[in-house]
């Protein structure tokens, strides 16, 4: 018995010191106040989207959350109001998947709001379909809908400079690519609708997010911007509210133990947006509250330059 009860004394203390070094993971440490600042987070009704949205209220910003769904919208701005204590919270509706919608959004913000310091571009999804534009889902949800976002607001932040772009990717970057004969056919990263299939898309979109940070650093060089990519950490929220059921039952008790809350998988999103001295680091992607370098096909700079011309192309910029 008291071999038993050592034992599992040790396992104990070992996942609290695994958990607080590899699962909860760092925290931004910016002790910055936003007073005067307006800073917009996209899909910020839940998950780290909420809590990011909700520690930017607390020191002092105007904070807009961007959703779709305006119920969820609702609760969630009241939550924060209240547990923030500030009223500067507003909720202005922006659905990713419609380009219209996008441009509806940007020109309503433009229109009504005269500062822009922070872009948070922080909403995805996984999912399969397609937007009403006809694009796949997630490239269009996760990618093409904030890249449309970013590009309509870019004067603004350039007037209100220093600003900042965070663009919330995810680690599977790693595992992905970008099929332009695919993007070209299809108007989406891949095809398929099997388990794989539907996470190879996923990490292509996110993969693009990636590469488009590394773009639009280049292309924001000398002016007062700055942008920044990240990977928040494998989070348990409702990214996969749209999953197999079954396999969301059997998740469930492997990411109560290992997989970061909203909280902690908020705080790499808040240091690219807060941290004092990053402005350098402009285009890198971090991880963990930690710069961390790319494989060669996340910094290659003519598939950058070539995403980019398609997603004008695909949105009408050009």
């Amino acid at each position: 018995m008291a071999a038993f009860l050592l034992l599992a004394g040790v396992v104990v203390v070992g996942y609290m010191i695994f958990h607080n070094i590899f699962v909860k993971g760092a925290i931004c440490k910016s002790n910055v106040k936003l007073h005067g600042k307006t800073v917009i987070v996209t899909g910020s009704n839940t998950g780290i989207g909420k809590m990011t949205a909700l520690d930017l209220a607390r020191r002092g910003a105007r904070v807009i959350l961007a959703c779709r769904n305006k119920q969820r919208a609702e609760a969630a701005l009241a939550s924060i109001k209240r547990e923030s204590g500030s009223n500067e919270v507003v909720f202005m509706h922006l659905d990713l998947g419609s380009l219209k919608s996008v441009r509806s959004f940007a020109e309503t913000f433009l229109k009504t709001e005269r500062r822009l310091d922070l872009l948070i571009n922080n909403a995805g999804i996984y999912m399969q379909g397609r937007t009403e534009d006809g694009l796949g889902m997630m490239f269009g949800v996760n990618y093409i809908g904030h890249f449309l976002l970013t590009n309509l607001l870019l004067d603004r932040l350039k007037e209100c400079g220093p600003s900042r772009v965070v663009n919330v990717a995810s680690l599977g970057h790693n595992f992905g690519k970008i099929d332009f004969n695919c993007l070209s056919t299809h108007k989406e990263l891949g095809v398929g609708k099997s388990a794989t299939d539907v996470f190879n898309i996923y990490c292509n979109s996110k993969l693009c997010n990636v590469v488009f940070t590394h773009e639009l650093a280049k292309r924001l060089k000398d002016t007062n911007v700055t942008c920044y990519s990240l990977h928040p950490g494998i989070i348990e929220t409702e990214l996969g509210r749209y999953a197999n059921s079954v396999f969301l039952m059997l998740l469930k008790p492997i990411s109560m133990l290992f997989f970061k809350n909203s909280v902690a998988g908020s705080q790499t999103t808040l240091h690219c947006a807060l941290q004092e001295g990053l402005e350098p680091l402009s285009g890198r992607y971090f991880s963990n509250c930690t710069v961390r370098n790319l494989y060669p096909k996340a910094r290659d700079d003519a598939v950058a330059k070539k995403l980019w011309e398609v997603s004008e192309s695909l949105c009408g910029l050009l």
